[in-house]
């Protein structure tokens, strides 16, 4: 995961600030990465988003897409 958070930083030149999943695909990996995009303040205000990552079975990057974005304060409705 360090390897494919590092390549994700190289691609949007904002350092991830946590994995919140990881889970196995067929040949490789899926993982739910979150990225500050908009810093503000108040720090709660702040534009979060979250990214959904593919890495090879290497853990080589292969393919990436914001999956939604939401204030840092934000807590999710999902249950």
């Amino acid at each position: 995961m360090r390897s494919a958070t590092d390549q994700l930083e190289g691609l949007l030149g904002r350092a991830p600030e946590s994995v919140s999943a990881v889970r196995p695909i067929g040949d490789g990996w899926e993982a739910e990465v979150e990225v500050l995009e908009i810093e503000r303040i108040p720090e709660t205000t702040s534009v979060m988003a979250g990214y959904r990552v593919t890495l090879d079975a290497e853990g080589e990057l292969m393919s990436y897409e914001r999956v939604r974005r939401y204030t840092r304060g934000q807590t999710d409705r999902r249950a």
